[in-house]
């Protein structure tokens, strides 16, 4: 068993307050959590109004099929808000 843990770090330069960073960054959570499964929670920068990070953790029997999540889920967050990917890391545990 695989538990994987990604770490993205995306930018909004339009937002201009806490309220508006959070309705994107909860939209985008529930989206990941419906769509993938997973466990998804805002890891940093909570008080940063252009700046989201959250973590992702999911389980995986393969690594060719955590690779293959992985792949799928930063994907869906480009497609799914405007916000620009600035970071994106895996960790394997």
């Amino acid at each position: 068993m695989i538990v994987n843990v990604m770490t993205v770090k995306l930018h909004s330069p339009w937002v201009h307050s806490l309220k508006e960073k959070r309705m994107i960054m909860k939209s985008l959570c529930e989206k990941l959590r419906n769509k993938f499964n997973v466990s998804v929670i805002e890891s940093d920068a909570q008080d940063v109004h252009q700046t989201i990070m959250i973590s992702i953790a999911f389980l995986s029997y393969q690594t060719a099929m955590a690779d293959s999540m992985s792949e799928a889920i930063q994907s869906f967050i480009e497609r799914s808000t405007d916000a620009e990917i600035v970071d994106f890391s895996v960790e394997k545990i």
